[in-house]
């Protein structure tokens, strides 16, 4: 059986992710912290565990680090799904807006990285998938944490070059828009909020959490053991192009 940890396991992808490892055989640690939300999740699916994680405290993140390694032994499989949205634009935002993000999507995924990649290389095998965003890789707004998705692609790669000759993979997806807890409230008060962004898509819908699940554990798994280093875009086809654009512009390129 291998061993997985989630971060950022409360969050609507976090909980498809952990669902879908289970059953593919996996144990699965849930770490967040939002502790009551993956406690109750974990109650009621076995196989998994529950850990409060503070992203933002290195102390937090290396003693849970060495608490899991030292139970469980290095993780077969580990996703950097943890995440903050502040939103606003480089002008709006604050110093303060900008470190909380950078600090939990950025310097969460390295801490996290420099705790557990230490046992996953001398285990001499293993795979990461950190969650990314398509606003790492072009604008949709949300500055802060579009500069932090930025920087965990970067850190993708460079994980992947330093640990690829030590058995460990690293890779990324970056998922589009998807329907969560954020958006569920949107639709409540405009059920056709989501309407207006379809159109952007070529595949005419938006994301759900299963999406990016489904190929977080393909990255996961040895069906892509010759894989790192890559980002995964599950975007519905977002980032290829714009139809509704296209035909806005009447299909001329420089219209």
């Amino acid at each position: 059986m291998k061993n997985a940890i989630v971060t950022g396991a409360a969050s609507d992808i976090g909980q498809a992710i952990v669902r879908t490892l289970v059953a593919e055989g996996a144990y699965v640690v849930l770490a967040d912290n939002d502790l009551e939300t993956v406690e109750a999740v974990a109650r009621d699916m076995p196989g998994t565990e529950a850990v409060h994680l503070d992203l933002r405290s290195a102390d937090s993140v290396r003693r849970v680090a060495a608490d899991i390694v030292e139970r469980l032994g290095a993780p077969d499989q580990l996703v950097n799904g943890a995440a903050l949205c502040n939103g606003g634009s480089l002008q709006s935002v604050d110093e303060d807006t900008w470190a909380q993000d950078l600090d939990v999507v950025l310097a969460g995924t390295i801490r996290v990285s420099q705790a557990l990649l230490p046992a996953m290389r001398e285990a001499g095998h293993g795979a990461v998938v950190n969650i990314a965003s398509v606003n790492g890789h072009g604008y949709f707004g949300a500055d802060a944490y579009s500069a932090a998705k930025a920087g965990v692609l970067n850190l993708t790669k460079t994980l992947a070059a330093q640990y690829g000759p030590y058995g460990v993979r690293v890779n990324s997806v970056s998922p589009g828009t998807v329907v969560n807890a954020k958006r569920r409230r949107q639709l409540a008060a405009d059920p056709h909020a989501l309407d207006r962004a379809t159109e952007w898509y070529p595949l005419g819908r938006v994301g759900v959490p299963q999406d990016v699940a489904d190929a977080v554990v393909f990255l996961l798994s040895d069906k892509a053991s010759w894989i790192t280093g890559t980002d995964l875009r599950v975007d519905g086809g977002l980032m290829a192009g714009m139809p509704g654009l296209a035909e806005a512009l009447g299909g001329s390129p420089d219209a």
